[in-house]
């Protein structure tokens, strides 16, 4: 079963509220705290019924947006299977994992996350999700 789940804020982002070049701006001050855990409008309900788990995001400041570490905090994802990747026209995801996995207490299998630019295409998305049908 494959189900697609948005992560949705409670208080939605406006353009200026991310504005990078903004020292005010709402992004930067939740991202300059690593504790910032900003509700979340929704939730899934059953998680647990998943084994796999991809987790997808725009990359902030070389690293997931503070709503994704709500949504990680929210679950128990003991023995899950977690892929992260992100949307970036520039900027490493190389750490992403280590700290996503970090933030689950190393409890999950989290693959080293996959950074998705404006290059990447199709035949490359293939050999991605092909190189992860051994994680099952």
């Amino acid at each position: 079963t494959v189900t697609l789940f948005e992560i949705v804020p409670e208080e939605p982002y406006t353009e200026e509220d991310i504005d990078w070049r903004n020292k005010e701006s709402r992004s930067t001050k939740e991202m300059e705290d690593l504790s910032c855990r900003p509700a979340m409008k929704n939730d899934i309900d059953n998680l647990e019924d998943y084994k796999m788990i991809f987790i997808g995001f725009p990359l902030w400041w070389n690293r997931e947006p503070s709503i994704i570490d709500t949504f990680l905090d929210a679950h128990n994802f003991d023995g899950k299977i977690v892929i992260p990747f992100c949307t970036s026209g520039g900027g490493g995801a190389a750490l992403l994992g280590d700290r996503i996995n970090e933030l689950l207490h190393r409890k999950a299998i989290v693959t080293q996350c996959k950074r998705l630019g404006g290059d990447f295409s199709i035949p490359d998305l293939k050999v991605w999700t092909d190189g992860l049908e051994n994680l099952n």
